[in-house]
């Protein structure tokens, strides 16, 4: 599992971005990134964490990105964020889940004349895979839609844009992302523990399926959830945050729970 967090601000969202991310640095060990949308084009790091600390690889990164809208990532596997230039214009995407059929997918879009250039041992990189199903649709939503019909497994993402952040849930409800608001600035995250410390207010627990938009006017929703949720319960037993909430339940108080 990673962690994904991302913010829309109305000055600078670099410190939030920042502090966010690194909220999450118990879900990988492999990479991080963080990407900001800066006047006309998207700013983008990527470091291996391996052995290290994220606030210490990006300390000097995000202090040099300028942005009012922003991503970041701990990731497990994939080297994340990945940018991508495309008929809906550029955007940044970081992913959240496992996709069992990713091999058999990629290997179709290899026959349609699609190319990968993040490939590691044979294996393409999640992100972009998606990614490129994402532009298969007429718009983004609907590619994310179809995305979801297409892949056999789970996956949760926040995509970057020029207008703001689009969060969508895993259809399965596998991994969860909250949204939290802090005076008209608002954010998405992994985990509800990434807010407390920020300052933000938790305002709705993104649904299955589920996709909205946020920008600095706020949540726009784009599609509703679905019925049943099969989030991971490995997050409350062992994986989550001590502080954080997943559906409105403490990770604390299941631990103490479990071992009374």
């Amino acid at each position: 599992m990673s962690g994904i967090f991302g913010v829309t601000t109305k000055e600078s969202c670099q410190d939030a971005l920042y502090y966010g991310t690194d909220y999450h640095s118990h879900l990988g060990t492999q990479f991080a990134g963080l990407a900001v949308w800066s006047d006309k084009e998207i700013i983008r790091k990527i470091h291996d964490i391996r052995g290290s600390q994220f606030k210490a690889k990006f300390y000097e990164d995000y202090r040099k990105m300028h942005g009012k809208f922003g991503i970041g990532v701990i990731s497990a596997k994939d080297e994340q964020p990945i940018v991508v230039h495309s008929k809906f214009g550029p955007f940044a995407i970081v992913v959240n889940g496992f996709v069992e059929n990713a091999q058999e997918l990629a290997g179709k879009l290899y026959k349609e004349g699609q190319s990968f250039s993040e490939v590691t041992d044979g294996t393409v990189n999640l992100p972009e895979l998606i990614a490129k199903l994402i532009i298969r649709g007429k718009d983004i939503v609907d590619g994310i839609e179809s995305m979801f019909t297409q892949i056999e497994g789970s996956c949760s993402l926040l995509l970057l844009t020029k207008d703001g952040i689009y969060a969508a849930r895993d259809r399965l409800g596998y991994s969860p992302l909250v949204v939290g608001e802090r005076n008209g600035d608002w954010a998405v995250s992994t985990e509800s523990a990434a807010f407390y410390n920020l300052g933000f207010k938790i305002k709705k627990d993104i649904q299955p399926a589920e996709i909205i938009f946020i920008d600095q006017s706020g949540i726009k929703s784009k599609t509703k959830g679905k019925a049943g949720n099969q989030i991971c319960s490995f997050l409350w037993i062992y994986t989550g945050f001590p502080a954080s909430a997943y559906e409105g339940i403490n990770v604390e108080m299941v631990r103490e729970r479990c071992g009374r």
